[in-house]
């Protein structure tokens, strides 16, 4: 009996990775699987990243933890990376240890700030895996459906006078806890025109934007941030995933007045892993590397050229039904009678040496790899998919 306890939902295919590098998984036998997932989303820069390595052997030896009365000098130094890609001058951030973590804290902060009971979410959005963003429960959240705003002649520009954002109670809202464009690995992008709406409307009322940028933040589609796709200003963003490059690390960043106002209110929040010197260093590693290897301005154009390369597939082949996604956040969904079925597909991929996602509930397949992917790893991806798909064995 395997000692583990099996509660990821995800089906395990292989027992016999013992080592990744760059794109790749290696296997016990020396076998090498591209990775088209990024582990769950995290290696952005690659696996064992060469200068994320250095920075962890480094600080291993100096100090992983701190406490709540010490405090490195690493820890101001990655705050201040962290703002610098936003437009918080002189604002606060936290660092913490999930990205889970992250937005719900974020949630409560503006909860504490704004004081009033609602918060304001997309239907389907994948926010965390606890908390009041977990749950997203009816007494707690008011959950937009945009699927109508997706067929809508006005969505890049909203009518102000739409019945459907006249329904949404604005004066109770703390918050827009927006995700911009993954929906738990179904990669659904929502139109522009209801997003800034709905951001502007809780402005309006007194209410702040909340981004969870765990899984779209840094890079991965194609901008540094998913929020910037749709010209949003938000008070508070989360991170995570990414900032880690598979470490553990997450953070809440906001703007100065909120975190003016938080410490003035007498606001705690303390655990173990906060502020910690290793997940610094890494997280601002993480963000050097971004901006000296310009992975940031590569995913865009890779991610476009990917892009089109998934719709010329569809275009041969009956089984996809469809290709989305921005950067390299990609996805191929499937028709649900296609053939060859979604599963087979999959498994087929990863015989031929590539992983990538798979959402059996959604017959979708996900591209998510790390933003140094070749042209040449994406190039016989394609090749394999095309072979699948068409049938061969």
């Amino acid at each position: 009996m395997r000692p583990i306890l099996d509660c990821t939902g995800y089906e395990l295919w292989r027992h016999d990775v013992v080592g990744a590098e760059g794109v790749h998984l290696i296997t016990a036998g020396g076998d090498r699987i591209v990775d088209f997932e990024s582990g769950v989303w995290c290696a952005g820069l690659g696996h064992a990243h060469p200068r994320i390595q250095s920075v962890l052997h480094t600080q291993i030896d100096r100090a992983m933890h701190l406490g709540y009365r010490v405090e490195s000098a690493l820890a101001v130094e990655a705050a201040e990376a962290v703002l610098a890609t936003f437009p918080f001058p002189n604002g606060k951030c936290i660092f913490l240890a999930s990205g889970s973590e992250a937005v719900e804290l974020a949630a409560q902060i503006a909860r504490r700030i704004c004081e009033k009971p609602l918060l304001l979410g997309l239907a389907g959005a994948y926010l965390a895996a606890y908390g009041t963003t977990g749950r997203r429960t009816s007494d707690e959240w008011v959950l937009f459906d945009w699927a109508a705003c997706a067929e809508c002649p006005k969505n890049a520009d909203c009518d102000p006078g739409c019945q459907r954002l006249a329904e949404v109670p604005f004066d109770r809202i703390s918050a827009f806890v927006f995700e911009p464009g993954n929906s738990g690995g179904l990669v659904k992008l929502p139109p522009r025109g209801p997003v800034r709406a709905l951001a502007a409307r809780v402005a309006d009322a007194g209410g702040v934007l909340v981004v969870d940028e765990v899984t779209t933040g840094l890079g991965r589609t194609g901008a540094w941030y998913g929020f910037q796709h749709y010209d949003l200003r938000p008070d508070l963003v989360a991170l995570g995933k990414g900032l880690g490059n598979g470490y553990p690390v997450s953070a809440v960043a906001m703007r100065r007045s909120i975190g003016v106002n938080l410490e003035a209110s007498g606001f705690h929040y303390a655990q173990s892993h906060q502020n910690d010197p290793l997940g610094c260093a890494v997280a601002k590693e993480v963000l050097a590397i971004l901006r000296d290897e310009r992975l940031v301005e590569r995913s865009a154009k890779v991610g476009e050229w990917f892009l089109g390369e998934l719709e010329a597939l569809a275009a041969r082949h009956d089984a996809v039904r469809q290709v989305r996604g921005r950067g390299l956040m990609l996805a191929m969904e499937l028709h649900p009678d296609s053939r060859p079925a979604l599963r087979d597909v999959h498994r087929a991929l990863l015989e031929r040496g590539f992983l990538v996602g798979c959402k059996p509930q959604a017959n979708l397949l996900r591209f998510y790899p790390p933003l140094v992917v070749g042209e040449d790893e994406i190039r016989n991806l394609l090749a394999a998919l095309d072979l699948v798909l068409g049938g061969a064995a």
